[in-house]
């Protein structure tokens, strides 16, 4: 069986090798593993691909795949899935999987590194911040974790998913009113302090989620608030939000996604407070939970047990224990968050090496980063906070 990759998955030569050598319904004979580059992906290179496995930046569609007549596994690594021609795949009866919520960790703990730098440069009391979640799926969901770890207020915005919670409680009489999400609506979350963008690239219809943030609603914000994206570059309108900036506007940006991509507009780096290449969710964990979402339904697909899980891979954190004997406090959260991931390096590199590297480049060689579940926070018995489990570390006591 001949599988294809993109070269930035993780570990997938060691979860996918063996499954090559599946065929006829046994393990032994010769398969294939191929890497490709995801960007220039052509029809000619996977015409003879059993097996498929892409990230968002290939597009997956009747002109990628017309000269294949065996294909019978597409499988994204990613949360979204705009990139692929569903209808077509379902037309040609090829099984599709994408990894939901692979990468939501590493987002949350983007915002929270992007958070934590914005207090110590503007001298902000975090605790005091109201956050606006606009996207209430699994990243949303992650980062509202970890926001009420800390204490921090939030409100989340999602129309669709307020629709199918009254939906469900109205089919459901077991729901519990505790169980009940509070939804608010856009005009609310504008006028939060800060506002953070994980909604998928929607274009049309009554949700649409394509130019949300726009000239309109850009007009509406305060100089005082912080708006941070690391979702789709497609959910802001960069050159409405340039003209804000240009104008003297004082509100705080933190791009991680850009309208156009690979492009960037250029004329915006300067104006952003935090500017990075698309790499919110590329931790090592997340890029590999979605290599290991994808080798669990490829193994169901071929009716095989799983054999290995990611745990089997992940290598040490290069300071995989840390010990605290003071009670919990803004400048220990910010000591503990850029431990493990400090967004400025991944600013610096992108403002020095951009247009020396080019944007896929950047990504392609990321440096590794790792999450804070690689880290164990050994408490005091005198420590009583248990802030550090609740945001995702591993916890023991002395």
């Amino acid at each position: 069986m001949k599988i294809y990759f993109d070269e930035n998955m993780p570990f997938a030569t060691e979860f996918f090798t063996e499954l090559s050598y599946f065929n006829d319904g046994i393990i032994g004979k010769k398969g294939e593993l191929v890497p490709f580059s995801g960007r220039t992906l052509t029809a000619e290179q996977v015409a003879d691909a059993d097996v498929l496995l892409v990230r968002s930046i290939t597009q997956v569609n009747e002109q990628l795949l017309h000269l294949n007549d065996k294909i019978s596994f597409v499988g994204s690594a990613t949360i979204g899935t705009d990139h692929i021609d569903l209808s077509y795949l379902a037309k040609r009866n090829i099984s599709f999987h994408s990894a939901p919520g692979c990468n939501a960790i590493s987002v949350a703990e983007y915002v929270l590194s992007a958070l934590v730098v914005l207090a110590e440069r503007y001298l902000l009391n975090l605790s005091s911040l109201t956050v606006g979640i606009v996207g209430g799926g699994n990243t949303g969901t992650r980062l509202s974790e970890k926001l009420s770890a800390l204490g921090i207020e939030h409100k989340i915005c999602d129309p669709l998913l307020e629709i199918q919670q009254t939906q469900q409680q109205a089919e459901d009489k077991s729901c519990k009113p505790s169980d009940k999400r509070n939804y608010v609506s856009l005009s609310d979350i504008l006028a939060c302090d800060v506002i953070s963008l994980h909604v998928p690239k929607v274009v049309g219809g009554d949700y649409a989620t394509d130019k949300l943030i726009n000239a309109n609603n850009l007009a509406l914000l305060r100089e005082d608030q912080i708006l941070i994206s690391a979702c789709r570059g497609d959910v802001i309108d960069n050159h409405a939000l340039l003209a804000l900036k240009a104008s003297g506007h004082a509100l705080k940006v933190v791009l991680d996604v850009w309208q156009g991509e690979p492009e960037v507009l250029e004329a915006l780096i300067p104006y952003t407070e935090i500017a990075t290449a698309h790499i919110a969710g590329y931790s090592l964990e997340g890029k590999a939970r979605g290599s290991e979402m994808l080798y669990q339904a490829l193994c169901q697909q071929l009716e095989i047990m799983p054999k290995y899980q990611l745990k089997n891979f992940l290598p040490s954190a290069s300071i995989p224990r840390v010990e605290i004997n003071q009670d919990f406090s803004q400048i220990l959260l910010s000591q503990l968050v850029k431990m493990v991931y400090d967004v400025r390096r991944d600013d610096a590199i992108f403002r020095q090496q951009l247009f020396v590297q080019g944007f896929d480049s950047l990504r392609k060689n990321y440096p590794v980063r790792r999450e804070f579940s690689a880290v164990t926070v050994t408490l005091s018995s005198k420590t009583l906070s248990d802030v550090p489990h609740r945001l995702g570390f591993n916890k023991t006591f002395n």
